[in-house]
């Protein structure tokens, strides 16, 4: 037994080492990100529990490319620091921010050094008393690990792109549909493209051609669904894989938070600096003269008639966007305006009226009553406007429990509460209703509901899928849809569509220096 012991030690040492060589020749490249779309028009306030950060080999658990079989993880010594993703909302408490930044920075420092950093950033966060976090960010991560490590960014189309953020990064890119089918693809593309720059030798693209485009839509008029944003993405892919170039991206930007950075960005690396400037300009051109087109992505009202519509129709489940409000876009999700406004219609005033899904609202105290009365129970309360009321005080809800889940990572608990013929979602936590399991999963079948009237602009794919007709209902909140309504403050003016008559900006490329080159 000593002996076979004796020669099992002596092999699993010889494995040792061969794997430890071989480690040894791979590039060592970190990971790091935090992302959240936040809106500055909302008073609610983000703190750093919203981003359940992911730390060490946790990270790996947000993609499958980094799976233990993927090809991918046997490509790279990975060294993962920090990945938080928050539910878009409010500003960010300073707090928060500089907490999850020095523990990411403490992490970088203690692997250092690297050959490459991924970093997945949304790129619409906004922070407390700070200007362009994500630029504050790279910059604070260039000081800690240098600027010889080839930084690759990867990001959401609805983020903002900075000269600094530009500056700093060496490679980037971002989505390229709109609802963001494309997303981990994205990611994943981001990460290839830093390995492949590493282990050719390349390093570093030589140019950076940077295009800041002044125009301000909201994702609802840019869906890459339909024209003229289906065309202008559409030659996206293509102008990123002509020789001499690395990666081409359209950035539409984050239309509600006031900085100077909010607008739309082109940028395009590659090693062809002809070829980069020119794919750059005519990618910005493109979005710049369809600007007069771009439209929204259903038909819309107010919610009069939109109500009005859904009630006359005969195609069921007629889906309508509370889009307000909606929390996928920063909305702090609690604005009580459109559920009070449904239950005053005396159409839904009867069980007998048509019924209605309304997700949701949250209402922290209410859940705990209808858990002390049951399923079956009545249940007498108030919920939401605890964040924002300014359009409507909390709503009253007096109705019978029919379900009450607990568990949901965002929810936390949550109860349906019927109200006359209206299901009313209510949370402990606010959460984003978009997949049909979300409705299921508390005895609700959207697919048989007359009206299903969500928190959200566009529809994401399930239930883009299941409406039988939909409408985006123009209603008040953090995220506005009419951006006139808005009180810009900071961005750059003139800006399309808040100057409709604005003459043609200078869409000539800007290089931008090579990380660690700036002047």
């Amino acid at each position: 037994m000593k002996r076979v012991f004796l020669l099992m030690s002596c092999y699993c040492a010889l494995v040792s080492v061969a794997v430890y060589g071989q480690q040894k020749k791979l590039p060592r490249i970190a990971v790091a990100g935090l992302g959240i779309e936040s809106s500055t028009f909302s008073p609610a306030l983000t703190n750093e529990e919203a981003f359940h950060a992911r730390y060490a080999s946790e990270v790996f658990n947000a993609y499958p490319f980094f799976g233990v079989d993927a090809p991918l993880r046997s490509r790279a010594v990975w060294v993962p620091a920090i990945v938080g993703k928050s539910l878009p909302g409010g500003a960010v408490t300073r707090e928060a921010y500089e907490s999850l930044v020095n523990k990411t920075l403490d992490s970088l420092k203690k692997h250092a050094p690297y050959d490459g950093l991924f970093f997945d950033i949304h790129g619409a966060m906004s922070v407390v008393g700070l200007e362009d976090p994500e630029g504050d960010f790279i910059t604070r991560i260039r000081k800690a690990i240098g600027t010889k490590t080839i930084i690759s960014t990867s990001m959401d189309l609805h983020g903002n792109v900075s000269w600094r953020l530009a500056a700093n990064t060496d490679l980037i890119t971002c989505y390229r549909m709109a609802p963001h089918e494309d997303a981990m693809e994205t990611k994943e593309r981001a990460v290839r493209n830093l390995l492949e720059r590493i282990e050719s030798g390349k390093g570093k693209p030589a140019f950076k051609a940077w295009i800041p485009i002044p125009v301000l839509l909201p994702g609802e008029k840019t869906s890459t669904r339909i024209e003229p944003a289906k065309t202008v993405y559409k030659a996206v892919a293509p102008a990123a894989s002509q020789p001499g170039i690395v990666d081409a991206a359209i950035w539409v930007g984050y239309a509600w938070a006031d900085e100077p950075r909010n607008h739309a960005v082109v940028m395009v690396t590659g090693d062809d600096k002809q070829k980069v400037s020119a794919t750059a300009e005519q990618l910005a051109k493109s979005f710049w003269d369809a600007r007069n087109a771009y439209a929204f992505v259903a038909p819309t009202d107010n919610l009069k008639g939109s109500l009005d519509k859904a009630i006359a129709s005969s195609k069921h489940p007629f889906f309508i966007s509370d889009s307000g409000d909606n929390p996928t876009a920063g909305g702090a999700g609690d604005v009580t305006w459109t559920l009070t406004e449904i239950l005053a219609r005396k159409e839904f005033q009867s069980a007998n009226g048509p019924s209605l899904i309304y997700a949701s609202i949250p209402g922290p105290e209410l859940v705990e009553k209808a858990i002390a009365v049951g399923v079956g129970g009545r249940v007498d309360g108030y919920a939401g406007a605890a964040v924002d009321a300014r359009y409507a005080p909390p709503v009253r809800l007096n109705g019978t429990v029919e379900a009450i889940e607990k568990g949901d990572k965002d929810a936390v608990v949550e109860v349906v509460v019927k109200v006359g013929s209206v299901h009313v979602i209510v949370t402990q936590k606010r959460k984003p209703y978009h997949k049909e399991k979300d409705f299921t999963r508390l005895g609700l079948n959207p697919r048989q509901s007359d009206i299903v009237v969500v928190k959200i602009g566009y529809l994401e794919p399930e239930l883009y899928a299941m409406r039988a007709d939909w409408i985006l209902a123009l209603t008040p909140g953090g995220v506005d849809q009419d951006l006139e309504r808005l009180p810009y403050k900071r961005i750059d003016r003139p800006m399309f569509p808040l100057d409709k008559d604005m003459k043609d900006p200078d869409l000539s490329a800007r290089l931008v220096p090579l990380s660690g080159k700036q002047k």
